[in-house]
């Protein structure tokens, strides 16, 4: 994927403030969520018209199995909706399905959902939608570690061999591009364990809008602000 038109290549987003947009209308958490899940279809068209070539929404950090437990059970509900309901858009729009994360824990159900739609998209030659499930980047960083001692405990690589490369290789995002541009909704300012090795030199932007109210003319305005950025990655203009 290249860059093009001053558009990035891959978008990350932290789709956060759907309970604060419930909260402020006097509506549960959960319907917060399903509002949200609108803003997820319409920002998945757009970046798809655009000939963005991925983003990664954080759907589901793995902080958050301490929530209540009937508000995880219900938001484990919305994604199995979620995964079947948005067959026809990720088709129509040629769009190729995948997660990152320890899929692992999600419910059986939910893993079965998750496996249909990446076979049923997998020759889908469009932009790539990312969903991290049950992902921190902390852990990203040490199942990769894991991996690497795995490795070297079976004389595959030698442990000098191990370097930025290599651990990258064995990241879940190995093979994707990092991101160009982050986009927080809900005006907090960090990074809630997302994608820490990848956004080394990502351009952030953070807006306070909550993700429910998140609409194509939010994010064309993320698009503006990021094409007139300089990326230097560490270097200098020339």
């Amino acid at each position: 994927m290249s860059e093009q038109n001053g558009l990035p290549r891959h978008i990350a987003i932290i789709m956060d403030g759907n309970g604060r947009w419930a909260r402020k209308r006097g509506l549960t958490r959960i319907r917060g969520h399903i509002e949200g899940v609108k803003s997820v279809r319409e920002i998945t068209e757009e970046c798809a018209k655009r000939h963005i070539g991925q983003i990664t929404l954080y759907a589901f950090s793995s902080e958050n199995w301490s929530r209540p437990r009937l508000e995880i059970e219900l938001l484990m509900r919305l994604l199995k909706r979620y995964l079947i309901r948005e067959r026809k858009t990720i088709m129509d729009n040629n769009i190729r399905f995948t997660v990152i994360g320890r899929i692992e824990a999600l419910p059986r159900d939910v893993q079965e959902e998750i496996a249909e739609e990446i076979e049923m998209s997998k020759n889908n030659t469009g932009m790539i939608l990312c969903l991290a499930l049950n992902y921190g980047g902390r852990a990203e960083i040490v199942d990769a570690a894991i991996k690497l001692a795995r490795k070297v405990k079976e004389g595959k690589i030698l442990p000098e061999d191990i370097n930025e490369e290599t651990l990258r290789e064995n990241m879940y995002t190995a093979g994707m591009s990092d991101p160009d541009l982050l986009i927080r909704t809900g005006g907090d300012m960090r990074v809630s364990n997302f994608l820490l090795w990848e956004i080394s030199y990502t351009e952030l932007w953070v807006t306070p809008v909550y993700w429910p109210d998140f609409h194509k003319e939010n994010l064309e305005e993320a698009l503006r602000d990021y094409a007139f950025r300089e990326r230097r990655y560490g270097g200098l203009v020339q």
